[in-house]
């Protein structure tokens, strides 16, 4: 069902929207307090999708892990080892022709203790152009002591830009304990979003102008890989925490020191070799959208397997959260301006809503992230909004309702009346059976008593009358000066409806005895005169815009009104033929005959229902 709108419901309708445009630039330029939600979002796109995927197969990893630790205890005592160890495996995987070595380990001091131990780690780099170091850059904590960019330029590999300040310091932990000889370094300074999670990885630090790449983009230059001129990149994750292959730093080591190896003699040949360190005591571990606990070896592996295939994630243009919140709150607005029904807006939008999501789980598979929760939370902020006002506008819609339709009709008909949508405002047809009740004897009453006290007389009479009326389902149409009217079988349907009009008459005839013994004797004369007719008569609210009833009009409802007229010295109750029919073997009804009645041509012929046992009040 459309819903339609007064000026004020419209003006609402605007406000609301107005509020949620404002709300969603404040969001989207300023606040961005939704941004961890979509955050959250696209974590969990991004692991749907990686699942699916394998790493690159040319970069392996050789695992420190804690079998390694516990394994070579005895060949290199308690972590950390001595260099010479690593240069042992350095020159066992040399053998093998891989296309890079890299360390993702620091050799930032050197060993005072066994300095020998250093020199043998730097004997088995000699020769090689392919071993890559990390070093630390320490951002914000440059001295009079730090080196000069410039003149460390050529031995950390920094790029000059044409902002290159000559004077500009860098301060950085590099592999003091590598020749410099040996040093093809770059930064693994791993930041965290704002949320904490580990999303990027930094491609070059600008240092006064000069760009200190980092571990992986130094590997990918030195490889002949396209590098993007960019600070970072947004990691593209490939597999589950783990799946590149890992090969236990224990089991290649112990390997290479067989007579005779027994693992394959190529099977690091044209690799990319990271040696790392998984082992859970010594905590390298990062939080990314992967894993909570995700080793630093693989973020390092992940980035050079982006540099290595040209794959990385592209955020969207940033005006795309813009342009998609601003489409759907204009869709709602539009939509209820119009009067579109609150569910059907609903459905529309919870359709929009999958295909957004769609769409934006499908363009993970394309590298690309597209933000659709902000807009989307906005979105349904507003539906929501516009569904409240909806709901309250309704509510009071039918609180207004209720009070006027209370007034004559039963409470409960009302509420039940009003749960099932209300009336219909243009009238409809109805088969429904009138009541007429008046009062004899109210001149001579009237003369006995002020002003005053026939008004309190009439109020306690109809009070009792009207309660016998609601009690029976009826609906209190209007009082005539010292008439009631009433009908049965409208607004609710009501099969029975002149069986409950004839048991509501003869209630109120024995009402009628027991208000007459409250007048006492003098007011004897006190009566009243109840006709009852059947047929089709049009219900519906009737009257001017200012002023409307809820009332029944036609020539059942004139007809009813004349055989009240005729009871008088008749009898008390007098029904048609048309409703004694309707009320079926429900009562006795005894004939008086048919009467002449104005502006009918044929006589009515009219019955006076009697009380169980053939008694007739």
């Amino acid at each position: 069902m459309e819903t339609t709108h007064t000026p004020d419901s419209r003006q609402t309708s605007l406000r609301i929207g107005a509020l949620f445009i404002v709300l969603a630039l404040l969001e989207l330029t300023w606040l961005h307090a939704l941004s961890p939600l979509e955050n959250r979002l696209s974590d969990w796109l991004v692991r749907q999708q990686a699942q699916s995927l394998l790493p690159d197969a040319d970069i392996v990893i050789v695992d420190i892990d804690d079998p390694s630790l516990a394994r070579m205890q005895e060949t290199a005592g308690s972590w950390p080892w001595p260099r010479s160890v690593h240069g042992e495996l350095v020159r066992g995987i040399a053998a093998q022709q891989p296309k890079a070595i890299v360390f993702d380990i620091l050799f930032s001091e050197r060993d005072t203790f066994r300095p020998e131990s250093d020199l043998e780690f730097n004997r088995a780099l000699r020769g090689l152009n392919n071993v890559f170091f990390p070093l630390v850059h320490q951002d914000g904590v440059t001295d009079e002591k730090d080196a000069l960019a410039a003149q460390v330029a050529t031995l950390l590999g920094l790029q000059r830009t044409e902002h290159a300040d000559d004077k500009a310091r860098i301060a950085v932990l590099p592999p003091l304990a590598v020749d410099p000889a040996h040093w093809r370094t770059g930064s693994i300074n791993f930041k965290e979003d704002a949320d904490g999670v580990g999303r990027r990885y930094q491609l070059y630090t600008d240092v006064g102008g000069w760009l200190l790449p980092s571990l992986p983009a130094r590997v990918a230059q030195d490889m002949g890989y396209a590098v993007p001129q960019q600070a970072d990149m947004v990691l593209a994750w490939r597999g589950k925490p783990g799946a590149f292959k890992h090969i236990s730093y224990a089991d290649l080591y112990e390997d290479f020191n067989r007579e005779h190896t027994q693992r394959a003699a190529g099977e690091l040949k044209d690799k990319i070799v990271i040696i790392g360190t998984a082992a859970s005591g010594l905590h390298d571990v990062r939080v990314t959208p992967m894993d909570s606990l995700y080793p630093g070896m693989e973020i390092l592996a992940t980035a050079i397997d982006n540099l290595k295939n040209g794959r990385m994630m592209r955020p969207a243009n940033p005006d795309f959260a813009l342009y998609l919140t601003f489409l759907l709150l204009a869709f709602l607005n539009i939509a209820f301006l119009r009067g579109m029904n609150v569910i059907k807006a609903g459905m529309v939008l919870f359709a929009s809503s999958l295909a957004a999501l769609l769409v934006s789980y499908l363009a993970v598979a394309q590298l690309y992230l597209l933000p659709v929760l902000t807009p989307l939370v906005l979105a349904w902020g507003c539906n929501f909004a516009f569904a409240l006002r909806e709901y309250l506008r309704e509510r009071k819609s039918r609180e207004q309702a209720v009070q006027m339709f209370s007034r004559f009709v039963n409470p409960h008909v009302v509420k039940e009346l009003v749960a099932h949508g209300g009336l219909s405002r243009a009238g409809e047809s109805r088969q429904i059976t009138i009541l007429f009740s008046d009062i004899r004897g109210f001149t001579t009453l009237s003369e006995k008593r002020t002003p005053q006290q026939v008004v309190e007389l009439l109020n306690r009479y109809f009070t009792l009358q009207v309660e016998v009326v609601f009690r029976h389902g009826g609906s209190l149409d209007k009082f005539i000066g010292d008439c009631i009217m009433a009908f049965w079988g409208a607004p609710l349907d009501d099969p029975d409806h002149a069986r409950h009009a004839v048991e509501a008459a003869l209630e109120m005839a024995r009402v009628l005895q027991q208000f007459k013994r409250e007048l006492g004797e003098e007011d004897a004369d006190f009566d009243v005169g109840i006709g009852i007719h059947s047929g089709p008569a049009v219900v519906g609210l009737i009257g001017s815009e200012q002023r409307r009833e809820y009332t029944a009009i036609g020539d059942t409802v004139n007809l009813g009104s004349r055989i009240e007229g005729l009871t008088k010295g008749v009898s008390r109750i007098l029904v048609s033929r048309e409703t004694m029919q309707a009320c079926g073997d429900a009562f006795e009804f005894k004939s008086y005959g048919s009467f002449k009645v104005k502006g009918r041509e044929q006589d009515v012929e009219l019955f006076a229902p009697l009380e169980k046992g053939g008694k007739q009040e």
